[in-house]
């Protein structure tokens, strides 16, 4: 600097300094931010997928480790882990698509008695409504859905149009499930390779420690996610609502988006409970979701996911609206999961000692394993 710019720099405030030198230094954190999140959304067949079969592998490696540990053959264990967990997904999903088709047809009579009554009450209940304004306002919603038809057709082919992107991304997700699990340490051990030799092995520790948290999510999640499930299918089937099972699937699956996914699928419930048996028996429903969503808030997150994540509730909502504002259903998705990987990630990474990387981390189970450089040939993800 030279002695005139020296001055100059002198003659501004070390608060207007200190602002400038902050301005400056975050305006390249947020254009990096962009730059990644924009190259992310380019990639984004590429991504969603890969991002998929890490959770997928975190929920399924205990099982393969299992099995490795007990003799099978590390590929075998992969295929009969692999295999079950898509049997057991697509039977849910068929399970589901079949009880609403046979569930139909009665869902349709009772609607139609529900919807008879309703004609009814208002007709000579206390709205005193006239049966011609009844049926100009059943006319109008009628010909609205015609008039719109077009788009909706529309609509419909643009969603079938992306039908080989999806089957491309779940054959990555596929086989990139199968990598992780067969060679998943050697992978990441391999990618460290580009950080300087002096941070290589805590990068390495770093990934297994957000590994480490991203396994406690998905079994944490998958536990809540059925206890939702089991309570409220429950209650659906003791007031004799239809399609009580296959809402209760339709929650398990909404339920692996935190706090909001059961809830959202819950009011499918509600609105079935209102078709079928009216306003008395959709009001017990939703008071049913809301009971079991305290039960989840007060109870199992904090026992269950908050000793396999650390994250604060705050971070938590935050990070679903801004991954649904991002990315919609699978932003949501992935957000939560994502905010626990990186969340051991650096606390590991930044650590000044194994002694305090460990008490950061420390849960239930004990301390993290170190990833030494002799356990090359282990063929698990991360520790």
């Amino acid at each position: 600097m030279t002695p005139a710019a020296a001055r100059d720099d002198q003659t501004v405030t070390p608060l207007v300094r200190s602002a400038a030198a902050w301005s400056w230094r975050l305006l390249v954190i947020l254009a990096a931010a962009v730059v990644t999140f924009l190259l992310l959304e380019r990639f984004a067949v590429v991504f969603v997928p890969v991002a998929l079969a890490m959770l997928a592998t975190a929920l399924l490696l205990p099982a393969v480790d299992y099995l490795d540990r007990a003799g099978a053959a590390r590929g075998g264990a992969v295929a009969f882990v692999l295999v079950l967990g898509i049997a057991v997904f697509s039977g849910i999903l068929a399970f589901v698509v079949n009880q609403f088709i046979e569930g139909a047809p009665d869902l349709v009579d009772q609607v139609e008695r529900s919807a008879d009554g309703t004609r009814d009450w208002l007709i000579h209940g206390p709205a005193h409504l006239r049966a011609d304004q009844i049926t100009s306002a059943t006319d109008t919603a009628v010909n609205a859905l015609r008039e719109h038809q077009t788009q909706l057709t529309t609509g419909a082919l643009s969603t079938a149009g992306t039908l080989v992107e999806i089957l491309t991304g779940a054959l990555l997700c596929l086989f990139t499930i199968i990598f992780f699990l067969l060679g998943g340490r050697n992978i990441w051990r391999f990618v460290t390779q580009i950080v300087p030799t002096e941070n290589r092995h805590r990068v390495y520790e770093a990934g297994a420690a957000g590994f480490h948290s991203l396994a406690g999510y998905a079994r944490a999640t998958t536990l809540v996610a059925l206890v939702d499930a089991v309570a409220i299918g429950s209650g659906l089937a003791i007031m004799g609502i239809p399609l009580a099972l296959p809402l209760a699937s339709l929650i398990f699956l909404g339920a692996f988006i935190p706090l909001v996914g059961a809830l959202v699928t819950g009011f499918l419930a509600v609105i079935v409970a209102l078709l079928a048996k009216g306003l008395i028996y959709a009001a017990i429903t939703l008071g049913l979701i809301v009971a079991v969503m305290q039960l989840e808030a007060h109870v199992l997150q904090p026992l269950v996911m908050g000793r396999a994540v650390s994250i604060h509730p705050l971070g938590v909502v935050l990070g679903l609206t801004a991954g649904s504002v991002l990315a919609g259903v699978v932003g949501a998705l992935l957000a939560v999961p994502t905010i626990a990987f990186f969340n051991s990630f650096i606390r590991v990474l930044i650590a000044q000692d194994p002694a305090a990387r460990n008490a950061a981390l420390k849960d239930e189970d004990g301390p993290l394993l170190d990833a030494r450089a002799d356990d090359a040939d282990r063929p698990a993800v991360m520790e």
